[in-house]
């Protein structure tokens, strides 16, 4: 039957391929050969590669492995917050599918057939510009209940990404819906609360010493209290942060 004329034509939807096997890539790419209204912009083997693309060709939609070395699908979530939607594409059923399903348009259990993967295109037109996805790092926080605390934290600048050892930090200072990670004399912000950020870092290192800041007991080098009562912790580098009340109770508890 030959298509109408007449009907308006829907722009291609531009794809990024995530995969760190080149025969998965492949035969994603294959698959999506068979779509017209589909244009592969990108390819990427690894995270890295993923988070750039998002920030320079600014894909319509990623098709994302989990299972990847240095940064796996959730370190690429995390990076790229909600400016590209997602369907993962994994080989692990039980892993962590509830996120797929809260914050996902769609995801793809390896092997898969051309039906599902049409399936979940289709899906994805429809929720393109969609408004109802969950906030990343609750998905994030979600699915990391239960496991070891933060060894490290993901920080994207631009198309840049930094990977900071937990070990390293100073200090975290709240910047409203940011926190300012300070490490090595600079701060580094991301895009997540501290109340969140805080509640993946192992306690036995960091005490939330202050609405605003949470600290690095390593860098703690003494506490003064004032005339007036109120406290502030000296860090190694001469750095000064108040202690409230309960911030104080919290590091007599690990001191």
């Amino acid at each position: 039957m030959s298509r109408d004329a007449t009907a308006p034509q829907l722009a291609p939807l531009r794809v990024a391929i995530v995969d760190d096997e080149p025969l998965a890539r492949s035969y994603l790419r294959e698959l999506l050969a068979a779509h017209d209204d589909v244009e592969i912009v990108a390819e990427c083997a690894n995270g890295i590669e993923a988070v750039k693309a998002c920030a320079d060709i600014k894909p319509d939609l990623l098709l994302l492995d989990i299972q990847m070395p240095k940064l796996d699908g959730f370190d690429v979530l995390e990076l790229i917050g909600h400016a590209v939607p997602v369907i993962f594409v994994t080989a692990y059923d039980a892993f962590a599918v509830r996120a797929f399903e809260v914050h996902a348009v769609d995801f793809l259990l390896k092997p898969f057939g051309p039906e599902r993967l049409a399936e979940a295109l289709t899906r994805s037109r429809s929720r393109l510009g969609s408004a109802d996805l969950q906030p990343v790092h609750r998905v994030l926080a979600e699915v990391r209940t239960g496991r070891a605390p933060l060894s490290r934290i993901l920080i994207r600048d631009r198309a840049d990404v930094h990977v900071i050892p937990v070990e390293k930090i100073d200090y975290i200072e709240s910047q409203d819906d940011y926190v300012a990670v300070r490490v090595d004399g600079r701060s580094l912000l991301k895009e997540q609360t501290l109340s969140e950020l805080a509640e993946l870092l192992d306690p036995n290192r960091f005490v939330r010493i202050h609405r605003r800041y949470a600290l690095n007991l390593t860098r703690l080098v003494r506490i003064e209290q004032s005339d007036t009562g109120s406290r502030t912790a000296t860090l190694r580098d001469g750095t000064e942060l108040p202690i409230s009340r309960s911030g104080y109770a919290r590091l007599r508890e690990r001191l």
